[in-house]
């Protein structure tokens, strides 16, 4: 019974969360390019039955596949010869109605996938393109970079309920048509029609850790790096531009500069795995990497409104005996000592800094969402709380605990007495739940680098 309890609890937070997500995304535009590899993937019509569904939930999608395979398949049947140099191909003009060809045919595959669907869209070409030139001495003649978009076009097709699908071909003022890189173009569009989202969707599943070096401060999940802001991104880049070039980095380095210049999020996501881009969407832990440049989560004052979120969260941890109860009359009576992490204006975690006369403070109520369980945010809530025993100018902080004792002293807490609490707190300290006590200095440190 418990487990199905659990389980319901968890079923109706996700129903929540998506809620919120469909009003908040009704009317944004969403740009999602695609990887020509997954077309093979067997979960490739599921990816395009989703995106139907995001385009069904009032989202306006723009689709850019990616041909870079098929258009190879092409060449190789033709016997044309277009090398790849620092990612970029050089296309002669001779290639250039093979390449078109390519390019064209996955753009059609789409449009039927779309249509069996239930979703219109239209192919179009709205591009404005111009030759890449001769960078490095390489001439890399009908490989071109996009010049300019028509903007007002795309609004229409949008507004008139179509999804726009862009191959990777843009013309010349003059009507020559040049080969475009798909990771570029989606990038161009997104940032010229102000779409809210971003999507790389790969053949692989975003950042792992191990795979990089990553800025200090990092969290991961399972190996994974969930998430990084604008500055990460740039710093993420900076410290493996020589020593992993490549596909993914480009990635990274397009979500940076798209999110720059508007773009809200981008993300990077796997679409070998079934549901991931609703899965992306529509919960607050994504599942592959996302880059942000708004608000995504933040730490913030509790609010009389929280109460009612917080105690949902302290339950679970209450009926374990890992927290002491308290009610909402508790927690309104003290709502000024307590901090809460939201994402997207949902509560996932909470703690509080109690402040006694002697200038000590005491850590406590410490409870994050189980959804959210080893990705660092228990930690991150800790040090934001010492940086506010830092700003008030406390001495020291303390914290009791029954179970959890290991992690606090990872963090770098030390054991402590009863005799070093403040006098209302060993006067009120519960000698048959014998919490251990921890303490930790702060006097001197002055700066969150300090952690």
């Amino acid at each position: 019974m418990q487990m199905d309890k659990s389980r319901l609890k968890e079923q109706v937070g996700i129903i929540r969360q998506a809620f919120g997500y469909i009003n908040q995304f009704k009317d944004q535009i969403f740009v999602i390019k695609i990887d020509g590899t997954l077309i093979a993937n067997q979960f490739f019509p599921i990816l395009i039955k989703d995106i139907v569904l995001l385009h069904q939930m009032g989202i306006r999608v723009i689709l850019v596949p990616g041909a870079r395979n098929r258009i190879d398949e092409v060449l190789a049947t033709y016997k044309i010869d277009c090398p790849t140099i620092n990612g970029t191909r050089v296309s002669p003009p001779e290639a250039i109605p093979f390449i078109k060809m390519a390019a064209f045919d996955v753009s059609n595959k789409l449009m039927t996938l779309l249509a069996e669907n239930g979703a219109d869209a239209v192919i179009g070409n709205w591009v404005r393109a111009r030759s890449i030139g001769v960078r490095d001495g390489i001439d890399f003649q009908s490989s071109g970079i996009v010049e300019k978009l028509k903007i007002d076009i795309i609004k229409n097709v949008l507004s008139d309920n179509l999804i726009p699908i862009f191959p990777n071909i843009g013309w010349s003022a003059t009507g020559k048509p040049y080969n475009l890189s798909s990771n570029e173009l989606a990038f161009n569009i997104s940032t010229e029609v102000k779409a809210t989202k971003l999507f790389f969707v790969t053949d692989q599943d975003g950042i792992r850790g191990n795979d990089y070096k990553l800025p200090a401060n990092i969290a991961q999940s399972d190996g994974m790096v969930s998430q990084l802001t604008v500055e990460q991104a740039g710093q993420f880049i900076d410290l493996n531009t020589e020593a992993h070039p490549g596909e993914l980095l480009e990635m990274i380095s397009f979500a940076y500069r798209a999110c720059i210049n508007g773009v809200h999020r981008v993300h990077i996501i796997d679409g070998r795995a079934e549901g991931m881009i609703l899965k992306e969407i529509f919960s607050n832990r994504g599942f592959g990497t996302m880059i942000y440049s708004n608000q995504h989560e933040n730490f913030r004052a509790m609010t009389i409104s929280d109460i009612s979120e917080v105690l949902r969260l302290m339950q679970p941890v209450i009926e374990d005996k890992v927290l002491v109860p308290r009610t909402a009359a508790d927690l309104e009576e003290k709502v000024n000592d307590y901090t809460v992490y939201e994402i997207d204006g949902t509560v996932h975690a909470c703690g509080a800094l109690h402040v006694y006369p002697e200038k000590l403070g005491e850590i406590a109520a410490i409870v994050v969402d189980e959804m959210y369980a080893g990705a660092g945010i228990g930690k991150q809530i800790i040090l934001y709380l010492i940086e506010k025993a830092v700003k008030l100018k406390l001495k020291q902080v303390f914290v009791l605990t029954t179970q959890t004792a290991d992690w606090f002293l990872h963090i770098g807490f030390t054991e402590g007495t009863v005799d070093e609490l403040p006098e209302s707190k060993r006067e009120s300290y519960n000698r048959k739940r014998n919490s251990l006590i921890l303490k930790y200095k702060i006097s001197g440190r002055r700066t969150k680098n300090s952690y």
